[in-house]
């Protein structure tokens, strides 16, 4: 499979569970990092920030950028928190996706294909084992592991602090830069030496919505090799904790994708 089949495939996932809501305020961050701010204490700030919705319905406007060719799309999210996210291409429902935790599943009415497994694949693309929390997390700018179950180094820059385990797992590197003022991720890093990859997810600002901070913009950056894919996503109106439905069904006579 190529690098921009596999990448893609991995961005169709991660970037459908970005939220937003169309009452909001961009949130400051000019917090200064304290020097005496323990691991600890770093973690238990960080794990109070996390956000808490039922059910969230919006749309996300997705820009690619790869080879110096540009794309921009934009489609309709429907997620249950923690279990189930549905995604629909618009104006027309010509592309739908289904996450759970044990399924991952989309069909394209365009050419009549379909793939329906679970995380299995993305788990050895990345080296580590995947699942929906994590990426979940991920997009939701907070910590793609749970801060609780790592040792971690605390160490700081000139706007973040910077926490990396303290042994490195063996199949790839992580980083988490934590924003001193609302203790939601400034970015996250993954990195494959061995495999020349990087996943790099820089959350340029964020925003207050219910009394909860989450993203607004949000910068991807998947490299691998010498091949480059930049995705910016941009966040549009949500309504929250709504009694909503989750129709998904594969269409019959499609043909399966073998990732």
């Amino acid at each position: 499979m190529t690098f921009k089949t596999r990448i893609s495939f991995i961005l169709l996932l991660l970037t459908i569970v970005v939220v937003g809501c169309k009452s909001t305020k961009t949130v400051v961050t000019n917090g200064a990092v304290n020097s005496g701010l323990t691991t600890k204490q770093l973690i238990r700030n960080s794990t109070k920030a996390n956000i808490d919705f039922n059910t969230l319905v919006s749309r996300l406007k997705i820009e690619t950028t790869q080879k110096g060719s540009s794309k921009s799309y934009t489609v309709n999210l429907k997620i249950e928190k923690d279990k189930q996210i549905l995604i629909t291409s618009t104006p027309i429902s010509i592309i739908r996706a289904l996450i759970t935790p044990d399924r991952v599943a989309f069909y394209n009415k365009w050419d009549n294909t379909f793939f329906d497994g679970d995380f299995t694949y993305l788990s050895k693309l990345l080296g580590t084992e995947l699942d929906f929390n994590k990426v979940q997390n991920l997009l939701l700018g907070e910590s793609i592991f749970d801060l609780n179950d790592d040792n971690y180094d605390l160490t700081a820059n000139d706007k973040s602090y910077v926490l990396q385990p303290k042994k490195q797992r063996e199949l790839f590197d992580l980083f988490l830069f934590v924003n001193p003022s609302h203790y939601k991720m400034d970015a996250q890093e993954i990195l494959q030496p061995k495999e020349k990859r990087m996943l790099h997810i820089d959350y340029l600002t964020y925003q207050e919505v219910d009394k909860n901070t989450l993203p607004e913009q949000t910068k991807i950056l998947a490299i691998e090799d010498e091949e480059e894919l930049e995705i910016n996503l941009e966040l549009k109106s949500v309504k929250l904790n709504e009694n909503i439905r989750f129709p998904f069904k594969i269409p019959s006579g499609f043909t399966k994708i073998e990732l």
